[in-house]
């Protein structure tokens, strides 16, 4: 059921009778599925996708050790890996609790890629052979932020050439021609990496499956026991870190106003500038070529914090509408013409420099980003 919500609710504002006049009754309605429906939900997904994905790079690992042609799985991982990185992005209106106390984020989703560094490392001998023996749990304490998580798995699992000491992505499946060192490197990266989600889902549910949980325990890793969801659906009671329901709505339009100027200043912004080295290589998907994909996604995200994931949940927007029909009807145009900016960019990853398509994108997420922090925020105060 979650995978045939997520990202396909509509933002309809006002489609739900308001509960009670108190305000902090009105928005204890709010908090809870959003929790339960939004967050909660999100998590557990791409910890599902993380679990196929390692089944994928096991069995990849496997062929390679046999000598036997894989190119299938990698088609299949492929899929997995952007099912779970959709998922992800779709996150990152709510980085502002355990993906953040626990540097999950970082550990996930830094890039660039530090090629150089992976290069050297595929050839170390000592190192590769502890990576084969330890696994995640090796890649998880003892590699940099840059050589594990996303990226680096994708950089194994799409094609890729090289020019000038760059990897220029082509979005393809990589051919079935890993060395043993990137398929052991590869797995761990992924182990690694799914385990991080199964904690995310742990710290805002306080339990996962029973799948999930003996994954955990095989690799000796303590869950964070924060119960994030549960302090905020029990704000303002004794032990809850939100002194009331105010309080933790605020703390979901903060995080959709973060994400939101991530993406218009920092994720399209650096590109489309291009000053420098730096700037230009800061493309967030270059190998899979999913950059746009995962900037709509991350616009989403914020769709959901605002809306609702799943039809008829009470929500920001329910409540905003109630204060300022005009203002929701902003906010849920704004939405939908920052994501039909976005998907209108053509080959972000080799075109971006000053793109119009891509300032115009920018220009339409920094509307959303200006009416969620001039405005709805402060209603949420009153």
């Amino acid at each position: 059921m979650a995978l045939a919500v997520m990202g396909l609710t509509a933002c309809q504002g006002g489609g739900s009778t308001e509960p009670t006049t108190d305000k902090e009754a009105v928005l204890q309605q709010v908090v809870t599925p959003y929790v339960n429906n939004t967050v909660v939900a999100t998590y557990s997904a791409m910890a599902d996708a993380g679990m196929t994905l390692q089944e994928k790079t096991e069995a990849i690992l496997a062929k390679v050790e046999a000598g036997q042609d894989y190119y299938d799985l990698i088609v299949e991982a492929d899929a997995a890996w952007r099912l779970m990185r959709k998922y992800w992005e779709q996150s990152e209106a709510f980085l502002y609790g355990p993906a953040f106390t626990h540097n999950i984020d970082p550990h996930i989703d830094s890039w660039p890629l530090d090629f150089n560094a992976m290069n050297a490392l595929l050839h170390n001998e000592a190192q590769m052979a502890q990576i084969e023996e330890e696994g995640g749990a090796y890649v998880g304490d003892k590699l940099g932020y840059a050589l594990k998580g996303f990226h680096a798995a994708e950089y194994l699992l799409f094609e890729s050439v090289i020019q000038d000491g760059r990897a220029i992505g082509t979005g393809q499946p990589h051919a079935a021609n890993l060395t043993h060192a990137e398929a052991v490197y590869l797995n761990a990266i992924v182990e690694d990496l799914t385990q991080q989600a199964i904690l995310l889902e742990y710290a805002w549910a306080g339990e996962v499956s029973a799948t999930k949980q003996a994954l955990l325990d095989e690799a000796e890793i303590e869950p964070y026991e924060d119960r994030y969801g549960a302090q905020m659906i029990n704000a303002g009671k004794a032990g809850s870190i939100y002194v009331s329901y105010q309080e933790a709505a605020e703390d979901i339009i903060a995080g959709a106003i973060d994400i939101a100027g991530e993406v218009a200043d920092l994720k399209m912004g650096n590109p489309y500038i291009s000053s420098t080295a730096e700037e230009r290589d800061y493309i967030e998907s270059p190998y899979s070529c999913t950059s746009t994909i995962d900037f709509a996604d991350n616009i989403r995200s914020i769709q959901h914090a605002y809306c609702g994931a799943q039809t008829g949940d009470y929500s920001v927007s329910n409540y905003v509408y109630r204060k300022n029909a005009a203002l929701d009807g902003k906010v849920r145009k704004a939405i939908a013409d920052a994501i039909s900016a976005i998907e209108a960019i053509h080959n972000f990853e080799s075109t971006a420099q000053g793109n119009p398509q891509v300032k115009a994108a920018i220009d339409q997420v920094q509307v959303l980003e200006g009416l969620l922090d001039d405005e709805v925020l402060p209603l949420l105060a009153e």
